[in-house]
């Protein structure tokens, strides 16, 4: 194919893209001819298995097929398969083994024209440039494969090698796509309507983004100085000297694939910290950075020994979005919103989050969430999982003007993708009881003002004070074996004692005396739940390392101090 500007590109452009090939039909219907057949081939294979009663007997081979088929369609496809090998909720357990290899078991390009890239790239010599490289990749993927090699300096490192004439490929899929989405949305069953074309806009922008190794080389960066002080997330240094858009140079990362549980497990790691370490720094991606990993499959995750029962790495920063500060305050509003039964407020935090057009009427809505949403975090909440309300969410876009924002259909893969692995390492794994004890910690310590207000809102309802949500955050919070009580209770003092707190003073004098009646059952099942965690001598410390950020109530320390003979630390 001729190089024309369009393969120039830097960014997506789907009118660019749409005006190149409305002028090669050729282009288009040979390849629409070419996916539709090999998919038609399949389904039909699978209907004959049916009627000749042989479909346990041919899964291994169907299953084998479909992998063939997005390997044969390229990198495009590949990743939509990359996608459905981590939900095991949505594949079988056959198709689902084979989809995985895609995730690193991809057809390598040779390495000779591998290296002329190198080289063309960095202008100079292999030789010159590493002192030792392997012959061959250790790793193909969809879009590049990686060489282990060895600087004149020394430092072992991973040379990644963007595959050749990526974007002829790339765009003409996603033309492909996106005609395809704009007449199959109105016979999808949910109400996605032009919405769908947005999503491939989205898919096809991150695939432009992570064809740009100086882009990922600044996102891992980014991404490394937000977990700076997190030693259970690793991520490898850049190598800029010896990195371009095709090349990419970075510290090579010793570990094993998160699905490889007897390899964890043999030397020392944990895998259930490890999934705690996944869901942990995913909540932390969402509602603390804003800037999140949209691709976290098994491929790009790794495990590494660690004294704490395990490290992860992240190794592949391709595929990465940032989520508005306003996004990420609203997603804790609806989650606030959720706990609290307020089913106005949720609809209304929909409408903020784009997932209800502007002006929609929400009214005859609400009754509709309550229903789906009602026992989410009641009774069932040790039953929750992601898949639970997207399943749940799919009944509510069916009937009403739901839609899927674009960005948010990232994340919801991402959430989904991380839920997934979980599962593969963890068949009995349930979200909430990481997921929950994290934000529930996250509103105890309140380290803002935005979170400390929403604590309120959780423990308040219509003007009267929620004991039970109380005592259910901190008996699930206390659940986190990395949750201590006495350094969020001296800053609940600190908090309670400052002018910001004087509301909530005046409100828990109330909830104290509310209904004429002194609420000591109340306080004596909150002190039965954290009095194993709190000796007398550590809780005058918090009390007192409170009042020291006080200054009037700082000059009572020492005095406190001798009557009492506890020894107070400032």
């Amino acid at each position: 194919m001729a190089r024309t500007p369009l393969f120039q590109l830097k960014r997506y452009d789907s009118n660019a893209i749409a005006n190149y090939y409305r002028l090669r039909p050729w282009l288009f219907i040979w390849r629409a001819l070419r996916v539709t057949a090999l998919f038609i081939g399949f389904v039909l294979g699978l209907k004959f298995d049916d009627w000749r009663r042989v479909v346990e007997r041919n899964r291994f081979k169907r299953a084998a097929q479909l992998r063939q088929i997005l390997t044969t369609l390229g990198p495009t496809f590949i990743k939509v398969g990359q996608a459905l090998s981590t939900r095991p909720d949505l594949i079988r357990r056959d198709f689902l083994d084979e989809l995985t290899k895609l995730q690193d078991q991809l057809p390598p390009f040779s390495t000779d024209i591998a290296f002329r890239i190198i080289e063309t790239e960095l202008d100079a010599d292999v030789d010159e440039i590493f002192a030792e490289i392997t012959p061959s990749p250790i790793a193909a993927a969809s879009l590049g494969q990686v060489y282990r090699a060895k600087l004149k300096t020394g430092e072992e490192v991973a040379v990644k090698v963007q595959r050749p004439n990526l974007l002829p490929t790339l765009t003409l899929d996603l033309y492909l796509m996106r005609w395809a989405a704009s007449w199959m949305a109105p016979w999808l069953p949910l109400n996605l309507g032009h919405d769908l074309t947005l999503i491939v806009d989205e898919f096809g922008s991150k695939l432009f983004e992570e064809i740009d190794y100086l882009n990922e080389g600044r996102n891992a960066e980014k991404f490394a100085t937000n977990f700076r002080n997190d030693p259970s997330v690793k991520v490898p240094s850049i190598y800029w000297r010896y990195t371009s858009e095709h090349v990419l140079v970075l510290e090579w990362i010793t570990g094993y694939k998160l699905t490889d549980v007897d390899s964890i497990r043999a030397v020392g790691g944990d895998p259930n910290a490890l999934i705690r370490i996944g869901v942990t720094s995913g909540l932390r991606q969402l509602l603390e950075f804003g800037f999140f990993h949209a691709d976290p499959h098994p491929g790009n995750l790794f495990a590494l020994p660690a004294p704490s029962g395990g490290q992860m790495a992240y190794i592949d920063f391709g595929m990465m979005d940032q989520l508005e500060e306003e996004a990420k305050e609203t997603l804790v509003d609806a989650v606030v919103h959720l706990i609290n039964k307020d089913y106005v407020d949720l609809a209304q935090d929909f409408v903020k989050l784009g997932f209800l057009a502007p002006g929609t009427d929400i009214y005859p809505i609400v009754p509709a969430i309550e229903s789906v949403l009602g026992d989410i975090m009641g009774e069932s909440v040790e039953n929750f999982n992601f898949k639970t309300i997207t399943d749940r969410f799919s009944e509510l876009m069916y009937e009403y003007p739901f839609r899927v924002p674009a960005k948010f259909a990232l994340i919801i893969r991402s959430l989904v993708t991380q839920e997934g692995l979980a599962l593969t390492l963890n068949p009995n794994f349930k979200i909430v009881e990481i997921a929950y004890p994290y934000v529930a910690r996250r509103l105890l310590t309140g380290e803002s003002p935005r979170l400390r207000r929403r604590l309120i809102e959780v423990l308040f309802k219509d003007g009267k004070f929620q004991w039970h949500r109380l005592e259910n955050m901190i008996a699930i919070a206390r659940s986190d074996s990395n949750f201590d009580i006495l350094p969020t209770a001296q800053l609940g003092l600190q908090y309670l004692f400052s002018d910001e707190g004087q509301f909530l003073r005046r409100q828990l004098l109330l909830a104290l005396t509310e209904d004429d009646r002194l609420h000591t059952e109340e306080v004596q099942r909150l002190w039965q739940l954290v009095k194993d965690d709190i000796k007398p001598a550590r809780l005058l410390t918090a009390a007192f390392g409170a009042l020291a950020e006080l200054s009037p109530a700082a000059a009572l320390i020492p005095t406190v101090s001798s009557l009492t003979g506890v020894k107070l630390e400032r």
